[in-house]
């Protein structure tokens, strides 16, 4: 470590005598105001690692964009290894995100256009056939209107955007995960968007169910389940009108593509069915089949004559 990154890291003083805490400190700083702006950035870093991102939203509520910009660049770029490159730490970003737009509307509508630059990134240069968000990481129904930038660029693009119905593994609340009223109100206010909705909505299965039936663009897709787990009203559904509707899907690493199709066979489905449910409707939705098109026609005009 250099002799600039231990400054960088080492930990701001207190005044002679001042056993206070330093966000104590730091918010009795008279004129705080007009003294945040003035903060080089890594100084307003090194405050923010030192008490922590979530207690020092008042802080950095009086932060302007510029410095922000320069602190992101040092708090979201690391590496995860000593000696490995710098990679983007997306959980930071997602507190940084709930952090900031909780103080200043301003700061969350310039990183809603943050987020709206990346997803054109993804997709343009990156390659992306969806954007996926899960609403229950950051506690907020999908039809929060932070998610709402998300959803009209990925209308702008022509690519859907994916998401987890049903309750939560983890230990987070379920809630936000209800297709009803969530789920059914984006594609009311969003009836062009195509919403992939992952993990088949349990123990609201009928409702994704219904939503899916009830509005063109929304999908229901498999993952996280084996066939020998799924509901029969999912089973149903399927065979019936929802065969051009419901996506496989496993949630590798989780779960192997082998073990999630264990007794398909049982499900007495018919081929045309099968091969929708495994293959075809994807490729309709992803538009993976025309993408395949264009990179066969690349591959054909660079061969040698």
């Amino acid at each position: 470590m250099t002799k600039s990154e231990q400054h960088a890291n080492a930990p701001l003083p207190a005044r002679q005598g001042d056993t206070r805490p330093l966000l104590e400190r730091v918010l009795s700083t008279p004129d705080l105001p007009r003294l945040v702006p003035r903060l080089p950035p890594e100084v307003l870093h090194r405050v923010i690692e030192q008490v922590g991102l979530e207690d020092c939203s008042e802080v950095v509520a009086l932060a302007t964009p510029q410095q922000l910009s320069h602190v992101f660049d040092i708090d979201l770029w690391r590496p995860d290894k000593p000696g490995l490159d710098e990679s983007f730490d997306a959980d930071r970003f997602g507190l940084w995100l709930a952090v900031l737009a909780e103080h200043d509307p301003a700061v969350a509508a310039w990183l809603a256009r943050a987020a709206v630059r990346e997803v054109r990134r993804c997709i343009r240069e990156l390659g992306f056939k969806g954007i996926r968000v899960l609403p229950w990481l950051w506690e907020m129904p999908p039809t929060h209107a932070r998610f709402y930038p998300v959803y009209s660029e990925c209308c702008e693009l022509g690519v859907p955007f994916c998401t987890q119905v049903g309750h939560t593994g983890p230990l987070m609340p379920s809630e936000v995960g209800r297709p009803i009223p969530y789920i059914d109100q984006v594609a009311i206010d969003f009836p062009e968007l195509v919403i992939v909705c992952g993990h088949i909505g349990y123990p609201w299965t009928e409702e994704m169910i219904a939503v899916a039936t009830k509005h063109p663009n929304v999908y229901i897709d498999t993952s996280a389940y084996t066939v020998r787990r799924y509901p029969p009203g999912l089973v149903a559904y399927l065979k019936a009108h929802g065969r051009d509707k419901i996506l496989f899907g496993t949630n590798w690493p989780m779960i192997a593509p082998c073990k999630a199709l264990e007794g398909l066979a049982d499900l007495a489905l018919t081929g045309e069915v099968v091969a929708g449910f495994l293959a075809g409707n994807a490729a309709r939705v992803y538009r993976l089949a025309a993408a395949t098109a264009v990179n066969q026609a690349d591959d054909e005009q660079t061969e040698p004559q």
